[in-house]
């Protein structure tokens, strides 16, 4: 079963940026990775550069985002978070990264570039499983939860790999 792991932080926390760098990590170690992004808003659209275009260049296998009221793979139909990471997990995936979902039950990374942005910590439904900011933002770490600095991809893609 694919590993699962969210990525929660407020807009321009370097959410995009971060599971990008993970995709193509773990894809030159020939794993097959799946991205699924909240769009909270239902505002989604295909263009290139955004976050989804990015995700597909980096080479994820499949790439989803979840709005209220529709997903888009290939087709749009309604679905719930929980549907699609069954589906993707059925597919033979070996890992899936999410992209939001604050508020989901899964396992989540918090991450955030400031002081302001590390309110995320207090808006998840439970504990992060790890955090990733600055190294000058340390002292909003969590004791017995790994803190890994936003800039050591080698480090935080070694922890998600002791995950899988």
């Amino acid at each position: 079963m694919a590993a699962v792991i969210g990525f929660a932080g407020f807009s321009n926390s370097g959410k995009t940026r971060l599971i990008s760098q993970l995709v193509r990590y773990f894809t030159q170690l020939n794993l097959r990775c799946a991205v699924v992004k909240h769009d909270a808003h239902g505002h989604y659209t295909e263009a290139s550069g955004k976050d989804s275009s990015q995700f597909v260049e980096a080479g994820a296998a499949a790439t989803a985002i979840i709005s209220p009221h529709s997903f888009v793979v290939i087709q749009k139909v309604p679905i719930t978070l929980e549907g699609l990471l069954s589906r993707l997990q059925s597919d033979g995936f070996d890992l899936i990264l999410i992209e939001g979902f604050k508020k989901g039950n899964h396992d989540q990374v918090a991450i955030f570039r400031d002081k302001e942005q590390a309110g995320i910590l207090t808006e998840l439904t439970h504990l992060p499983i790890a955090v990733v900011a600055p190294e000058k933002l340390k002292a909003y770490s969590i004791e017995g939860v790994p803190f890994f600095d936003s800039d050591d991809l080698a480090s935080i893609a070694g922890w998600i790999q002791t995950r899988m």
